[in-house]
């Protein structure tokens, strides 16, 4: 299994594969996880009544850390997308806001696992929380837009 250093890269890349291209299945619905493993209907309520309202589910994060992407398909990610509406933030934390630093992606070293990556689109966005981040992508050939 490919390592990722970074969960919240991982989870870009997981966004652009799972819930945009739909090539890597199934897709995770953390509602339907809940629901078939533990009988919870109510992912609000549940999340409020155990102190998991800004957080990601530990559900969604075992399941997502041990999610192995083929390389194959590591080969088709030819951009990215920097945007706190992603779909894949949602089943990971359910009662998020968008208001702070949770999906920050805070490393480009998984730079080196989309090898064929053109550009990040939104890479200007407070969620790309690297320093000197347009340089360093630069520095790997992709453009930020």
């Amino acid at each position: 299994m490919i390592a990722f250093s970074d969960f919240n890269f991982k989870l870009l890349v997981i966004e652009k594969l799972m819930y945009w291209d739909e090539v890597l299945t199934p897709q995770f619905s953390l509602g339907e996880h809940m629901r078939e493993q533990s009988g919870i209907t109510d992912l609000y309520q549940y999340a409020v009544d155990n102190d998991l309202a800004y957080t990601v589910f530990p559900e969604a994060r075992a399941y997502f850390e041990g999610l192995d992407i083929p390389d194959e398909l590591l080969l088709t990610v030819d951009e990215l997308t920097i945007d706190g509406g992603h779909q894949v933030y949602q089943e990971c934390a359910p009662v998020w806001d968008g208001e702070d630093e949770l999906f920050d992606v805070r490393s480009l070293a998984d730079l080196a696992l989309v090898p064929n990556l053109q550009r990040i689109v939104g890479a200007d966005e407070a969620l790309l929380a690297v320093p000197d981040k347009l340089d360093v992508l630069a520095a790997h050939g992709v453009a930020a837009h």
